[in-house]
């Protein structure tokens, strides 16, 4: 092509000749190059395709660069937090008890285990020397990857998820995919110690570590990863084994073995191990002693996870299946509840329910008797109280010297900590109280075989005006013994002895034998107005068997801190000082068995045995009462509603009195009968003559003519206990001032005086 110029374009010079081609094989057999494969051109995109692509690439490149540098710090701040954890942690036998508050352990008078209170921990145990069946159940139902993780379980934990999401709940609520070393470090609160300044009770401390919660998960992986440095894999599962919560307040696997099966940790059999590890999902609900066939379909479960990861044969599995683990006899009974609860009032708080040493105390319960009166109490309520009725009842025996050998606070068995109607429930008396007064004029040398006036009474009380009380039969039986008075709880006479004696010296008496609450100021007090405990009234008539002398009910014989020899406390109960002589406690018995063989309790006769004892029922039959004693043991038993309403159709000489009769049949199996302390009195003439009707002392001359011959026989006497009534009776005349000490002398003292 010409320039502009007329000159040739400008063209290099060739500088290589143009290549022949390549002469045929046949000639010089040199091969022929290989041509290049060509090319394929580069993909072109359009603007907009390479820019996206563009910014894909960037961004990348940028995610990438974050991830790792993300990924690097977050090692490193798991780094430090796990390096900082492990340089905290202490040695392992620093972890095995963490609680703060000790325990008490109460054994009977025998020496055998009946009750605990507070959280028991058995003592140490390891991984190493555990039963193996225990060892196994526990892997095979918290964590069949314990060996082989380092802390914490990725497949755990998604398979926790999965079961989450899967059943509507979130990701993280429910199951939880924790490893057992995930869990030991919940148990240990991430490091983090009790501080009673900080938190209002270590139940709430605890309850805060068991939290849930993304960033409590997030802290257990640095705490898990140094555990698994610091520790070895034994250490970690013994560290579990010793702090678990396993339900009844038992705090590791010791205690529980220990508490459901009166056996060590070490000796537990599948079935026992697979119910103790299948504690550990819900302890209070799958607990023995609150369900026992619960808690054996739970075992079974672990049973199955044990044989199916091969720690059992199959022949292992069923033979577990067939005999399933049984609570021991004191855990099956829970007996004491009420008795252990006593104890734990009754001894110094720094000792009991504050302790932080665990306490051995050796009480004064016999466990057969704690069963004879808790299954005749349950035959009673089965067989003769009508359905639905929500009357309560309570039982105590004890022996002479005030040691409680049994106590039953309620009709079924309740929660430690519950109401104890034996010990906590003050309702009036009614006339189990009368006895004091009989005691009062023994005591000053009068005799059973005295006579004393049933005939109407109305006494003007100032402030109140006119009382009068009345008989349970609204009759009048002229002059009557002592003892026949008491036997049929005869109200009048009754009155009439505590005014003649005085109502201090009645007081005195009953104070004496250890009636603490306040008692009446009024002519009513002999008849049971004041309030009283079922214990301090079954302890005040141990005071007359004994012969006189007041007791101090108890229960602890001693008490030691665990490990120790020497107790730290001793019995503080027993016999006290002299309140009424020996002869007028013999005399007193003496009339009280009449009360039984002819008076208003005989429901409570024993076949074989002399018993006494007394009824007490009070106004409308808001409380019914029957104590009594043979020559071996004193029992009370107290029968009401928790609300004070009256019971319907009982009195003290129905319902309690049977209860009374089985407690003492089931007491006194296999013992020898023995005679009670008692002394039979003279016989002495009524003042008027055998036969004689009463003599009318009513000054007005208004006082009933005859009345029931007071010498009947037995059989005329009516069972029915006696109530207390207010109001004036026709014929009875009103006294004031200083004519009621003149009238009470001339009817009591001066007929004593015959």
């Amino acid at each position: 092509m010409a320039m502009g110029n007329g000159r040739k374009p400008l063209v290099a010079d060739r500088r290589y000749a143009a290549r022949k081609p390549a002469a045929p094989s046949g000639g010089s057999g040199k091969k022929a190059p290989r041509k290049p494969a060509a090319r394929k051109p580069a993909r072109k995109h359009g603007l907009i395709v390479g820019a996206i692509l563009g910014l894909w690439r960037l961004i990348w490149r940028m995610i990438w660069a974050i991830t790792w540098r993300m990924t690097a710090a977050l090692g490193l701040v798991v780094g430090l937090a796990t390096f900082y954890f492990y340089s905290q942690m202490p040695e392992v036998t620093a972890l095995l008890d963490g609680r703060a508050r000790g325990s008490v352990t109460m054994l009977d008078r025998d020496g055998q285990v009946f009750a605990w209170r507070g959280e028991t921990f058995g003592g140490q145990i390891s991984a190493d020397h555990v039963s193996p069946y225990l060892r196994d159940a526990v892997i095979a139902t918290e964590d069949k990857r314990f060996y082989t993780h380092f802390g914490i379980s990725p497949r755990g934990i998604a398979g926790a998820i999965r079961i989450n999401l899967s059943e509507g709940r979130g990701p993280l609520s429910g199951n939880g995919g924790s490893t057992i070393t995930q869990q030991v470090a919940k148990l240990l609160c991430l490091g983090v110690p009790y501080d009673p300044s900080q938190w209002k009770s270590e139940a709430e401390y605890e309850q805060d570590c068991r939290g849930g919660g993304v960033w409590r998960k997030v802290k257990e992986i640095p705490f898990a990863l140094a555990m698994e440095v610091k520790y070895t894999k034994a250490e970690i599962l013994t560290i579990y084994l010793n702090r678990a919560y396993l339900g009844a307040g038992a705090r590791g696997f010791e205690a529980a073995a220990q508490r459901y099966f009166g056996r060590s940790a070490n000796e537990v059999k599948p079935a026992e191990a697979a119910m103790l590890a299948g504690l550990l999902t819900a302890p209070s609900r799958f607990a023995p002693t609150n369900n026992l066939e619960r808690a054996q379909g739970r075992a079974n479960v672990v049973i199955g996870l044990m044989e199916d990861q091969g720690y059992l044969t199959a022949a292992e599995a069923a033979e577990a299946r067939a005999n399933p683990a049984q609570l021991s006899k004191a855990a099956e009974t829970k007996s004491g509840g009420a008795f252990a609860d006593w104890v734990m009032e009754s001894t110094p708080s720094f000792l009991s329910s504050e302790t932080t040493e665990d306490v051995i105390i050796q009480t004064t319960l016999d466990q057969r008797l704690q069963r004879a009166a808790e299954e005749a109490m349950s035959y009673i309520f089965e067989t003769k109280v009508k359905s639905g009725s929500k009357a309560e009842a309570a039982i105590i025996v004890m022996s002479a010297d005030g040691a409680v050998r049994a106590m039953v606070g309620g009709r079924n068995p309740a929660a430690p900590g519950s109401f104890n109607r034996a010990t906590q429930a003050k309702r009036q008396t009614g006339s189990s109280f009368k006895p004091f007064a009989y005691a009062a004029a023994l005591d000053l040398g009068f005799s059973p075989a005295d006579y004393v006036e049933d005939t109407p009474l109305t006494i003007n009380i100032p402030g109140s005006g006119p009382w009068t009380p009345k008989n349970y039969d609204n009759q009048f039986k002229g002059m009557i013994t002592l003892t026949q008075a008491l036997a049929e709880s005869r109200n009048i006479p009754a009155v009439r002895v505590s005014e003649a004696v005085g109502r201090d010296a009645v007081r005195r008496v009953a104070e004496g034998f250890g009636i603490q609450s306040n008692l009446a100021d009024g002519p009513a007090l002999v008849l049971g107005a004041s309030e009283g405990t079922l214990l301090e009234t079954t302890g005040a008539y141990a005071g007359i068997l004994n012969g006189g002398r007041a007791v101090t009910p108890y229960g602890l014989l001693s008490l030691r801190l665990q490990g120790e020899s020497d107790p730290l406390m001793g019995a503080a109960g027993g016999f006290g000082d002299r309140v009424i002589s020996e002869q007028a406690a013999r005399y007193l018995t003496y009339m009280m068995t009449k009360v039984i063989e002819e008076g208003t309790g005989t429901r409570a006769r024993i076949p074989g045995w002399q018993a006494a004892g007394k009824t007490g029922t009070t106004q409308a039959a808001r409380d019914a009462w029957f104590i009594g004693f043979t020559a071996d043991y004193v029992a009370g038993v107290w029968m009401g509603n928790d609300d004070n309403k009256p019971l319907t159709g009982v009195t003290g000489g129905g319902l309690p009195a049977e209860i009374w009769h089985e407690v003492m049949v089931r007491v006194h199996q296999g013992v020898t009968p023995v005679p009670l302390p008692l002394d039979i009195p003279a016989y002495k003439e009524p003042p008027d003559g055998a036969y004689a009707p009463s003599p009318g002392v009513m000054q007005d001359g208004q006082s009933p003519a005859p009345v029931t011959n007071p010498y009947a026989t037995p059989e005329t006497y009516d069972p029915v206990p006696p109530f207390v009534n207010e109001g004036p009776v026709d014929g009875g005349q009103v006294m004031t001032g200083e004519e009621i000490a003149d009238q009470i002398l001339r009817d009591v003292l001066g007929i004593f005086g015959n």
